[in-house]
């Protein structure tokens, strides 16, 4: 094979390469991590679809600091409500199954208050703080996969 060749081939390489590369990208950041596709390495759902989203749309007020779509994680950073600056709220999901039931969802809630000091320290927090949000997302999850089918 001729040098001229083998440099035609290896521009085309490239330029296949960048097209497919190119074709991965795009898109807002904030809506590609709430529309990720829910598909493990196997192909098997790792997550239920309406809870993900469902979790998304209920905790939309607190500011996500990690969403994993794979692993069913999603972890808000600290939110002080301005009424009331003295503490702040930390929410974590977790999705646990593929399937739309009540123990596929764990919710832990936490709370800081601020001290005498200005020093922010752990507080505790109503338990059922956390099963009104896991209430609240099933509810809307449902909502959605009714909305699905009905489509």
């Amino acid at each position: 094979m001729s040098l001229e060749k083998r440099r035609l081939i290896n521009v085309l390489g490239a330029a296949i390469a960048a097209g497919a590369l190119a074709a991965c990208g795009g898109g807002d950041k904030d809506q590609v991590a709430r529309d990720a596709t829910l598909v493990g390495a196997k192909g098997a759902t790792t997550v239920n679809r309406y809870l993900w989203s469902a979790s998304l749309e209920t905790l939309d007020f607190l500011p996500v600091f990690k969403a994993d779509p794979i692993a069913g994680l999603i972890v808000t950073d600290w939110y002080s409500n301005p009424e009331t600056p003295a503490e702040q709220f930390k929410v974590s999901v977790y999705i646990l199954d593929s399937a739309l039931r009540a123990d596929a969802l764990r919710v832990s809630v936490f709370r800081q208050t601020k001290d005498a000091g200005g020093q922010w320290t752990e507080a505790s927090v109503n338990p059922a703080t956390a099963r009104e949000i896991e209430n609240a997302i099933l509810t809307r999850a449902r909502q959605l996969r009714l909305n699905q089918i009905e489509d």
